[in-house]
């Protein structure tokens, strides 16, 4: 690989990282060529980028960054990277599942919002819930109160005309 072409894998990867909301550091080397094309269609899917790249030029690349001195000693055999843009608990639940179907690939580590996370953490970042999910939360929160707001005035209304109806009825005996 020419020089050029290395120093323009160093400012891709950089530029990525810096743009990131998450990057997935994996061992994808047990997976066959099917499962590969598998796991690539998954994170296309849910919108993460998932390339290969040769640890040196990571490290060169993550050097230029702050908060990645951490991961610089999970970068040791072939490596997979997975960035994300929105959520970062979705790359963590596609190689959770991956992981439990072929048992073959792993992740080494993860750095979400720059706070480095173990591989053994892959339960805890899967279970994240999603930003959709919290998004949903909080609205569902927001509208629990107008909805008990608009049952109580529903019942108030609802109990003038029982009063108005036993009234009428009480003058037509």
């Amino acid at each position: 690989m020419k020089r050029s072409e290395k120093e323009a894998i160093i400012a891709e990867v950089a530029e990525k990282a810096s743009r990131a909301v998450a990057i997935y550091f994996a061992d994808f080397s047990k997976l066959t060529v099917a499962e590969e094309t598998d796991l690539r269609r998954e994170f296309r899917k849910n919108g993460v980028e998932y390339t290969v790249v040769k640890n040196t030029l990571v490290r060169k690349a993550l050097e230029h960054l702050t908060g990645y001195d951490r991961v610089f000693e999970k970068l040791a055999g072939p490596t997979g990277v997975a960035y994300t843009y929105d959520d970062p608990s979705a790359p963590a639940k596609i190689i959770k599942k991956f992981s439990e179907k072929a048992g073959k690939f792993r992740l080494k580590v993860a750095v979400i919002e720059k706070q480095v996370y173990d591989g053994s953490r892959l339960g805890e970042l899967a279970g994240m819930p999603t930003r959709k999910e919290i998004i949903a939360s909080i609205l569902g929160s927001l509208q629990s109160p107008i909805s008990g707001v608009v049952g109580a005035v529903n019942a108030v209304g609802r109990d003038i005309v029982y009063l108005l109806d036993a009234i009428e009825k009480k003058k037509a005996a």
